[in-house]
């Protein structure tokens, strides 16, 4: 029997691959030559490599491009974008799957931003973000089993002390509390 060659296409330059130089990666086949960064044009290996709708890209550059402009949509100064075909997406699906992405309408107490899971800080049902969650007297740096909260004020439990023996009462603290409302 003689051997009939084969037929699979590579996916980036659309010639045929031979079983010695197929490389297969998220179900596409490439010639191992052709199977580099869009950006770099780095070759890849299957340990190294990240795609986005087909594109591939090294480690760093798919991150940098992330980080850059915090979306996949986008491509470098300097690099066409690759334009991708138009697809249908069923609505309901869509909207099930984005809503486990949408993040949250949290609002920072302090602050009044958007506090995201990862950086919130919550007491008494109040979230905050972590660098908004300090000593309102001193700025210091307190946590959930450190602090002290007066009239809607955070005081590490170290001013809250020193704050309330400098009056004997916590007038000092309303004190406190009436300038900075009045300088708002």
């Amino acid at each position: 029997m003689a051997f009939q060659g084969t037929t699979t296409k590579c996916t980036a330059c659309d010639k045929t691959v031979y079983l010695v130089d197929k490389l297969t990666a998220d179900n596409r086949i490439y010639h191992k030559a052709c199977f580099r960064c869009h950006h770099c044009k780095g070759t890849l290996k299957l340990g190294n490599y990240n795609s986005f709708e087909g594109v591939l890209y090294c480690r760093p550059h798919f991150d940098q491009l992330f980080k850059m402009t915090g979306s996949l949509e986008k491509s470098f100064e300097g690099t066409p974008k690759v334009v991708k075909p138009e697809k249908h997406v069923d609505n309901e699906n869509a909207s099930k799957v984005s809503s486990a992405f949408a993040g949250t309408r949290e609002k920072c107490f302090e602050c009044k931003k958007t506090v995201y899971p990862i950086e919130r800080v919550t007491v008494n049902a109040t979230a905050y973000h972590r660098s908004c969650f300090k000593c309102c007297h001193g700025g210091c740096t307190i946590s959930p089993s450190n602090y002290i909260a007066h009239e809607g004020k955070l005081y590490c439990k170290h001013h809250h002390i020193q704050l309330f023996k400098e009056k004997g009462n916590y007038s000092q603290l309303e004190t406190a509390a009436n300038s900075e409302a009045s300088a708002e």
